[in-house]
């Protein structure tokens, strides 16, 4: 009986040794599990900063790029959509379409926007809402490419991720461009390191509102010039792939029941063609959109004054030029599409109230 209570103790004491040796190496693998999964963390926290610092703010002269990502940060839904390029973030003031009619507008503009991008940039707009009116600047239907891969960063890169961000890049890419570098900019901007200013710190985690609900103020006067004469005019049709695109802002909107608005913006360079002029009166027509050629009839109904009323020349308005192409834009949509003044809206109206504070600061030059 000894000898079997000795072995029956050796036995438990054994199995006791193998209990204790299994936990340990559990607690052991646990322990080294739980330190891979911080150092992972960490890691890619700092991958994280370490993107947000690379990444080229748009906060010093060129801030055009810091414009698509401020649309995620208005208020409300809008009555009126602009789309396009400078010459509807620079040529409409959304602060006169307010005042002067009540309505809630953005302008979701970009430099040397595509209308494939305008088109995506808007879809992307109708994942959070849907306006009354969208209004596309059609100077870009004479790019029938993608053009530069800076300009597509800066209508790209600020829009959140999505289906219709991953296909408004398939769709903008140039030659040596890749998604991997859209979905991971770091791999795009891992140089910057020696070009890092006092800005990239300053604003690597918040950066200051640039854009008035998209309209990007100038207060600067110089009178238009003479213009370099026109090339001549090849093929006066636009290109399949532009024309597939406005096609499907036309078709979007129709199946969303949004009115279109087609434009062409006061700007006197590039040169806009009658043979282009007639296309989109054309295309107007067979849509049953309206189309309204600003540019001919700037100075004579709109009271554009080129000597006064332009920044640069006569390429873009400055402020008073901007006001006085909303207010003559605005009339037109609240007569043809009955939009209505917001104004007694009191959460509208406070917002409106601090944009409205900085536009009137910064008219009278009074931002840093």
């Amino acid at each position: 009986m000894a000898e079997g209570n000795e072995n029956t103790i050796e036995n438990n004491a054994g199995t006791e040794a193998s209990e204790k040796s299994v936990k340990g190496n559990r607690g052991k693998t646990i322990r080294n599990v739980a330190l891979v999964l911080v150092l992972l963390i960490l890691s890619g926290c700092l991958l994280y900063l370490t993107d947000l610092l690379l990444r080229p703010k748009y906060m010093g002269e060129v801030t055009e790029g810091a414009l698509t990502a401020e649309y995620y940060k208005a208020y409300g839904d809008h009555d009126v959509l602009f789309v396009g390029d400078c010459e509807v973030y620079e040529n409409f003031s959304t602060v006169q379409l307010w005042r002067e009619f009540g309505l809630n507008s953005f302008i979701r503009g970009g430099a040397q926007q595509l209308v494939w991008q305008s088109y995506y940039l808007l879809e992307d707009a109708l994942r959070y809402e849907t306006p009354d009116v969208v209004v596309f600047n059609v100077l870009s239907l004479m790019y029938n490419e993608p053009q530069n891969e800076a300009y597509n960063r800066m209508a790209l890169d600020g829009m959140r991720w999505s289906r219709t961000k991953w296909n408004a890049i398939k769709a903008s890419m140039c030659d040596g461009e890749s998604m991997v570098e859209y979905i991971f900019p770091i791999l795009r901007y891992h140089s910057r390191w020696n070009e890092l200013t006092s800005d990239d710190f300053k604003y690597w985690f918040k950066k200051d509102i640039i854009s008035f609900n998209g309209y990007y103020l100038r207060t600067e006067i110089m009178p238009a010039g003479e213009m370099p004469p026109p090339r001549a005019l090849g093929d006066p049709n636009f290109g399949d792939k532009a024309m597939e695109y406005l096609d499907k802002m036309t078709e979007l909107c129709k199946e969303k029941g949004i009115h279109l608005v087609l434009i062409k913006s006061p700007s006197l360079y590039p040169h806009w063609y009658d043979e282009w002029d007639e296309n989109m009166k054309k295309y107007a027509e067979e849509h049953g959109i309206l189309y309204i050629n600003m540019l001919e009839i700037a100075e004579s109904e709109i009271g554009i004054d080129y000597s006064l009323d332009t920044y640069d020349a006569g390429l873009h308005m400055n402020v008073t030029g901007a006001e006085k192409c909303s207010s003559y834009l605005g009339k037109i949509l609240v007569e043809k599409y009955g939009l209505i003044s917001h104004k007694d809206d009191a959460k509208m109206a406070e917002y409106w109230a601090e944009v409205e504070e900085r536009y009137d600061a910064a008219k009278a030059g009074k931002t840093e």
